[in-house]
């Protein structure tokens, strides 16, 4: 795809968004492209599902409102950057912590913020239950999402000891929500945070069941959570009792 292409989805999808967004996100493209080539970064091969399922989707939340005003954002388990970075492009004011526990994918996405020159990020090798205890990290985001991460018991966990009281966790989610949303509500519950409606997200020209769920923080999640790194996948917080 060129940048043309690029720029026509997102005029389709209505995504607002700063000038140069179209060629910023080429460039990701081109970089994503070759990097795959040599290491994991993403299972989706075409352009334009690759646009669509990873640009795009990451950027229908500034049609929702979710972000709002918000002035931080931590993306936990950015993977290959979405929807932190992608985010990041979009809005140059917001401050956006990209936070992964694999080196080399940080490699990747600190090559394409200088590529692209994008400046408001800061990039975290931690995995997501240690870096939630450093003094810095911890309940100082106004938003801490993830896409594609966990069921949203264990997400919660992920998140909410990083947003400050009245701030929000945004989890993106598909069809297997509702599932999710009894065990997520318990364990959300134990950490501070209240579930909010989720907010349909689509993207123009694909039947994809694209959901985000806010989940709003209440109170300070209590110093004994997150538990240590792998417990809150294996015994998920909205399994107990």
């Amino acid at each position: 795809m060129n940048i043309k292409d690029i720029a026509d989805r997102l005029d389709e999808n209505g995504i607002p968004a700063a000038p140069g967004l179209a060629e910023k996100l080429h460039i990701y493209l081109e970089l994503l492209r070759e990097w795959n080539s040599r290491m994991d970064l993403t299972a989706v091969l075409e352009d334009e599902e690759t646009v669509d399922r990873h640009f795009i989707d990451s950027l229908t939340v500034l049609k929702t409102g979710l972000i709002g005003d918000a002035s931080s954002l931590i993306d936990v388990g950015t993977g290959a950057g979405f929807p932190g970075l992608v985010l990041a492009m979009a809005n140059p004011e917001l401050r956006v912590t990209l936070l992964d526990a694999q080196q080399k994918r940080l490699d990747f996405i600190q090559a394409v913020c200088e590529a692209t020159g994008t400046a408001n990020t800061v990039i975290v090798h931690a995995r997501a239950e240690d870096g939630a205890r450093r003094k810095e990290l911890r309940e100082q985001f106004d938003i801490a999402a993830a896409r594609a991460l966990a069921p949203v018991d264990v997400l919660s966990e992920y998140l909410l000891p990083y947003v400050r009281i009245g701030g929000c966790a945004l989890c993106w989610k598909g069809p297997a929500l509702k599932d999710e949303l009894a065990s997520g509500r318990r364990a959300a519950h134990l950490l501070g945070g209240s579930l909010e409606m989720p907010v349909r997200c689509s993207v123009a020209g694909r039947e994809w069941e694209h959901l985000i769920l806010p989940i709003r923080k209440v109170q300070s999640t209590p110093k004994q959570y997150p538990r240590k790194a792998g417990t809150p996948k294996q015994k998920p917080l909205g399994n107990a009792g």
